[in-house]
């Protein structure tokens, strides 16, 4: 099976992401792994550190939790995990061990809200990740399951390589994929560059059998116009690379990566790029 690890933090931000996470697993024939980290220092926690309470409200929170979703998806296997350290060393630790299919984890954004810890690592297990990291924002309410993908294309060779992953999502979920071309400078060469990357993720979604609609836009900021996008088409996940085209102050994970992971109102898909001669793709 597919496995699908969780960050859980039992807020309500986690819980959504772990309810997304469901209904990917359902649709991926994947198992959810759920990872509660106790945090060392005197670092805030939602539950009390008396002695072996914590363990134990912890196990009653899974316990809960898992009772209440389970019989909605009965073929989804959960489980459960508690783990002590650094939450995002800990969380990326454990997909890397379980060779995990991607991470979902809830975020508070740039709000400053950390009550849980959930709001404070989401962007450190981004950008720590081996794997693909869904995050999802708090207070954000999307449609399940997935229906219409962005997928935005700029003039980095690395801006394809998010094609596998994401015709594989669609594929399994029978969503749309939704290409964006991202214009941000009038040179010919540039903008041919961004035509040609996208003729071939089209090509890739082609031979996957998923529907695909193109569309561009000249802009500056590469967040703004792809959120932007992704309103007007009602979209239920943005699909990028951690590291994006370099001009208009946009590189790793920052800002454009982490200007997407924390003002999104839509799920983001993060994907780190690989040595694609080392890895051998086809991108």
């Amino acid at each position: 099976m597919n496995k699908i690890v969780v960050a859980i933090d039992f807020s309500e931000c986690s819980v959504n992401a772990f309810v997304h996470a469901l209904s990917i697993a359902e649709h991926c024939s994947g198992e959810l792994i759920l990872i509660w980290v106790e945090k060392a220092g005197n670092e805030k926690e939602k539950f009390s550190d008396k002695g072996n309470n914590t363990a134990r409200e912890v196990e009653k929170a899974f316990e809960d939790l898992i009772s209440r979703y389970q019989p909605e998806h009965p073929g989804v296997k959960i489980t459960w995990k508690i783990r002590r350290g650094k939450i995002y060393k800990e969380v990326t630790d454990e997909a890397k061990a379980l060779k995990a299919m991607m991470i979902v984890t809830g975020t508070h954004g740039a709000s400053g809200f950390e009550e849980f810890w959930i709001g404070s690592n989401a962007n450190k297990i981004v950008s720590s990740s081996h794997c693909p990291v869904i995050t999802i924002r708090g207070g954000i309410s999307i449609a399940r399951p997935l229906e219409r993908i962005v997928v935005p294309i700029d003039s980095a060779e690395e801006t394809r390589q998010k094609a596998s992953f994401v015709g594989y999502l669609a594929k399994r979920h029978h969503a749309e994929v939704h290409i964006l071309k991202l214009y941000t400078t009038k040179i010919k060469a540039i903008r041919q560059k961004v035509d040609i990357y996208a003729a071939q993720v089209i090509k890739h979604m082609e031979t996957e059998e998923v529907t695909c609609h193109v569309d561009q836009v000249v802009c500056e900021n590469i967040s703004d116009a792809t959120i932007e996008y992704a309103k007007k088409i009602d979209a239920n996940l943005i699909a990028i690379m951690t590291e994006q085209e370099s001009s208009a102050a946009n590189i790793f994970l920052g800002p454009y990566a982490h200007q997407m992971v924390n003002h999104s109102p839509f799920p983001v898909l993060s994907i780190h790029p690989v040595n694609t001669l080392a890895a051998g793709a086809g991108f």
